[in-house]
């Protein structure tokens, strides 16, 4: 191939009521909402695009490993892991579910937050040293 896929551009959620769903992303995740109409929002959020898509009921973006465990399809990063611990309590304190700090077996700490929906995030405590040195950031 002559060139490459540069990054991710845009992430496409489903959920079952825009407004809704929308006014949490940027009232509870401190996201920007670009735009909006009756079938899809955009947000500008950690560094990307989100798209949240109306869908039928009971669709998420989680999928199932071979071993039956629920998976998410994507990880936030964060500056460290005093970051991590004080986003995980902000979570709790906005009433969102969120799952408990684990130890994973690899460097870091990681959790699980879900939205309104359903889609399940991860958040881990590194944040990748190519962000860190573009956006000129000290460890945290």
């Amino acid at each position: 191939m002559g060139e490459q896929l540069l990054r991710i551009g845009t992430t496409y959620l489903p959920v079952t009521n825009v407004d809704i769903s929308s006014d949490w992303y940027v009232n509870k995740l401190g996201a920007e909402l670009c735009f909006k109409d009756q079938d899809k929002a955009i947000l500008n959020f950690a560094n990307q695009s989100i798209f949240l898509v109306k869908s039928n009921e009971n669709q998420s973006s989680n999928f199932y490993d071979i071993y039956g465990n629920e998976r998410f399809s994507i990880t936030f990063e964060v500056n460290g892991l005093k970051a991590l611990e004080v986003i995980h309590k902000e979570l709790q304190q906005s009433e969102i579910r969120v799952g408990y700090i684990e130890d994973r077996g690899h460097s870091g700490r990681n959790f699980v937050f879900y939205d309104l929906d359903g889609n399940k995030f991860d958040v881990w405590s590194e944040l990748s040293p190519s962000f860190r040195e573009k956006y000129v950031i000290s460890n945290g």
